[in-house]
């Protein structure tokens, strides 16, 4: 069996996890406009959804790191569904109680279990093949991401946020109970399936150890010493935060503009279907006719421009600009993965464990971008939050990613 063949089988049950976690994170754009009107909260209390969700990633990184040390990667992705499916169950006594701080704590405790996961399975897709083409494998992952996103967006969205709206926030809010107790039962059946799973083998951080090849490795005692991965946690933080903008943001933004409800719900489809374009040329370009650097470098500068758009055009068409984005985002994550772990060797997973706290720049830009929007009455122009953002990720494809030392 060659090389390439070996690691088909386990990519697929990783493609299958990264489907798991798109559909569970990107429903929070549809969840920030349900709780929005449940419970008559202000653009920045609305936002604490995405807040509760990806702060956890900076709170539970490190332990995670510490967990996966002890259980493996396979191990730590079985815990980590159950850890989820913990989280989805919480929110059925949330709904009875009518408790939006209950429904935060559930939307913390799945982060917790996305935290190991996305801890365990980017490394893992890294590792399982060439270097060169992590990009094009992290891809295949993000199709299969984003594409969970387009139904759970349609599905979520259709139940929650379409048909008629009683005038009892209890009643609204028990919408959510069948749909989490789905999504618990099948978060247990994957956790058992990974578990028992004989295609998902183990590897090693130092299979993809090409240390030896950077200047001074030998002398380095710390993760920290390594500008690429500290200034990657960096760019992690600026990418993650406006890929949330574009994706979560858009329903509320197309209510503010005066879309109804249940018009609006679908547009937070959009900017994944720009991803999954993005994904695509990426599997295609990556790294044959594009190398990973020029492909992030292309991505920032049209990002920057859809964001210019965004807050300048009228109805519509601003939306149709931040789908863009989401086109421009797509390739970010892949691309910033292999060039802020390249040369790390035994540092690999906790290296991955800071890249994985970064993603708390989905936590920290929409609370911010909520509270500036309710302080200049303004949602579309609070957008301008994106644009120092996109010039550090500019700035880590040309500059950061390449210094070996500080």
């Amino acid at each position: 069996m060659s090389k390439k063949n070996s690691y088909l089988g386990p990519l697929f049950i990783i493609g299958i996890l990264f489907f798991v976690m798109g559909f569970v994170t990107w429903v929070n754009g549809t969840l920030i406009t349900f709780f929005k009107k449940a419970f008559s909260l202000d653009n920045t209390s609305s936002y604490l959804v995405t807040f509760a969700f990806f702060i956890s990633y900076t709170v539970m990184a490190i332990p995670c790191s510490m967990v996966l040390k002890k259980t493996g990667f396979k191990n730590g992705m079985s815990l980590a569904l159950g850890v989820m499916a913990v989280g989805t169950l919480i929110f059925i006594p949330a709904a009875e109680m009518a408790s939006y701080p209950l429904f935060l704590v559930g939307l913390f405790t799945i982060g917790i279990g996305l935290t190991v996961l996305q801890t365990a399975s980017n490394p893992y897709a890294t590792i399982l093949g060439p270097r060169e083409s992590a990009a094009q494998r992290i891809s295949i992952m993000g199709i299969a991401n984003k594409g969970a996103g387009i139904i759970s967006q349609i599905v979520i969205g259709k139940i929650l946020l379409a048909g008629a709206t009683s005038s009892d926030p209890k009643e609204e809010l028990d919408k959510v109970a069948v749909p989490y107790l789905i999504l618990t039962a099948i978060l247990v059946g994957l956790a058992l399936l990974i578990k028992f799973s004989k295609g998902l083998t183990e590897v090693s951080e130092e299979e993809d150890d090409d240390s030896s090849q950077v200047v001074g490795h030998a002398e380095k005692s710390s993760v920290l010493q390594y500008p690429n991965l500290v200034l990657g946690v960096l760019a992690i933080f600026c990418y993650v935060g406006v890929e949330v903008l574009a994706a979560d943001t858009i329903i509320t933004y197309g209510v503010s503009l005066g879309f109804p409800e249940t018009e609006a719900s679908f547009f937070g489809t959009y900017p994944l279907v720009g991803m999954l374009v993005g994904y695509f040329l990426g599997i295609i370009l990556i790294p044959k006719y594009v190398s990973q650097q020029a492909y992030l470098i292309f991505s920032s500068v049209l990002g920057m421009i859809a964001a210019v758009c965004a807050i300048y055009s009228p109805g519509f068409t601003s939306i149709i600009c931040l789908a863009i984005a989401g086109f421009a985002n797509s390739v970010i994550w892949p691309a910033l993965w292999p060039l802020a772990l390249h040369g790390l060797g035994k540092f690999t997973k906790i290296g991955s464990a800071l890249l994985v706290m970064g993603i708390s720049g989905g936590a920290i830009i929409p609370v911010a971008y909520g509270r500036i929007a309710d302080s200049i009455q303004s949602t579309q122009h609070a957008y301008w939050i994106m644009i120092p953002l996109y010039i550090f990720i500019l700035y880590f494809g040309l500059v950061g990613h390449k210094k070996k030392s500080w």
